[in-house]
């Protein structure tokens, strides 16, 4: 669903079905145009089997050549400040990003020419410049890095949450419930039935549900969209 900064005419329903970080701020921003929103979540914000789960997020703006996503990024990071001052909560921590070429430059190399474009602060350093700044990593094999001082990682689970107690403070429907197989009539989805067996309508319906798509739709979607594996590390600091 897209939608425009613009106050809405009339206060159209819309069911936004995942509260993600993709879902929760569209909710958020569909209620700031006027509309009457109710979210949906099977298991609550930033859950373990979300996309949107887990414990940090790196928010950076070196995405190689493809601007649309240094620009989402920049974009981003305005927001969660904005709304960090406007919650006063804190999520987002600035400790920068710091990027180690080896022998493949290829990636970092066609993002420097797009963070300057995008007027992104960062340091283009050398290899002995890193040893001498972070003398705890192992930088052999390091021949140049970028660093970029206002990048960092917001705590997404507590964020996640934080966007839907915005939401419900700007007057928003939350409820914790899944949704099964929707059956549209006629080319339209008119409404959806919930885990606890009710129905629920409305005038749109916005599905933010990451790889679960997949399950709501099998015929449009089905396995066009898989969760990778990856590798999750955890550090911790001695006591």
């Amino acid at each position: 669903m897209l939608f425009r900064s613009v106050r809405m005419a009339t206060k159209p329903h819309v069911v936004v079905v995942g509260a993600g970080a993709f879902g929760g701020w569209t909710a958020l921003f569909l209620r700031r145009q006027g509309a009457r929103v109710t979210l949906l979540d099977a298991w609550g914000p930033g859950n373990a089997r979300a996309s949107s789960g887990g414990e940090t997020r790196v928010i950076r703006a070196t995405y190689g050549s493809r601007m649309v996503y240094t620009r989402m990024a920049v974009r981003s990071l305005a927001l969660w400040k904005e709304h960090e001052r406007r919650w006063n909560r804190r999520l987002f921590h600035d400790i920068g990003v710091l990027w180690l070429v080896e022998s493949d430059e290829q990636y970092e190399k066609a993002a420097l020419p797009i963070l300057r474009e995008a007027k992104v602060r960062f340091e283009e350093l050398t290899g002995p410049e890193v040893v001498r700044r972070w003398p705890q990593i192992n930088c052999d094999r390091v021949r140049w890095a970028i660093f970029e001082p206002d990048g960092g990682y917001l705590t997404v689970r507590r964020a996640c949450a934080a966007v839907l107690d915005g939401f419900l403070a700007e007057g928003g429907e939350y409820r914790q419930l899944a949704v099964r197989q929707p059956a549209p009539s006629g080319g339209r989805l008119a409404s959806v039935t919930l885990s606890d067996g009710s129905r629920l309508a409305a005038d749109h319906f916005d599905f933010a549900c990451g790889p679960w798509l997949g399950s709501l739709f099998p015929e449009v979607i089905g396995d066009r969209i898989r969760a990778p594996r990856q590798e999750v590390v955890f550090f911790g600091t001695p006591r």
